[in-house]
């Protein structure tokens, strides 16, 4: 019998926001596939979790992909983790999660800290429909482009920006969208954490 892939939420700041149902996930599972393993030492040092540890992110994840599905076909457990949050979510871990749908392996999500849902649960702004598109292009025209596409959708739009593009990201959000306001949450579960409602203006 095949083993199991498990999709283990992780916090995405504050790292007491982890479930009893991950620790013991991680704790059980043979191999930990994290996207930086060296992030991830931090929370398996923190809750005594001795799994070994292998890299799975963007530039190693189809070589990884394959021994990973080798491993899980001789019946072993792999615990897949990001470095924050849940895998699969805007990172590398659709490419295993897909092959094993694939291939009819068992994919067990273990839920928990969502940076999306923890920002848009505290936004103010309406929850119960919403758009979420990840990351925009990282050029301004095709950017732009986007933004448009997603001008009068009629509901919450939730995006993620990195923060040294956020003020070319606000100048053309400020183009497109005109001076309306919107939420800007950063630092989410953490110390310096900040949640401002503002026009694009104010915040440039």
């Amino acid at each position: 019998m095949p083993g199991t892939l498990y999709i283990v939420s992780t916090p995405i700041g504050n790292l007491e926001d982890i479930t009893f149902r991950a620790v013991e996930t991680l704790k059980n599972a043979d191999l930990i596939a994290a996207e930086d393993t060296r992030h991830t030492k931090i929370l398996l040092d923190r809750y005594g979790i001795k799994t070994p540890t292998t890299s799975y992110f963007e530039y190693n994840r189809v070589r990884k992909t394959d021994y990973l599905l080798k491993l899980i076909g001789e019946g072993k457990s792999v615990a897949l983790v990001t470095d924050a949050g849940t895998p699969g979510i805007s990172d590398p871990g659709y490419t295993i999660i897909r092959a094993c749908v694939e291939k009819n392996i068992p994919v067990v999500p273990v839920p928990g800290p969502s940076a999306l849902l923890a920002a848009l649960s505290a936004s103010g702004k309406p929850a119960d429909t919403f758009t979420f598109v990840g990351f925009l292009s990282n050029k301004s025209a095709r950017r732009r482009n986007e933004l448009k596409r997603l001008h009068g959708e009629g509901r919450t739009v939730v995006l993620y920006e990195s923060p040294h593009r956020i003020i070319k990201f606000l100048e053309d959000l400020l183009e497109v969208y005109s001076d309306t306001d919107i939420v800007l949450a950063r630092e989410v579960t953490k110390k310096f954490e900040e949640l401002r409602i503002e026009k694009p203006s104010e915040l440039i």
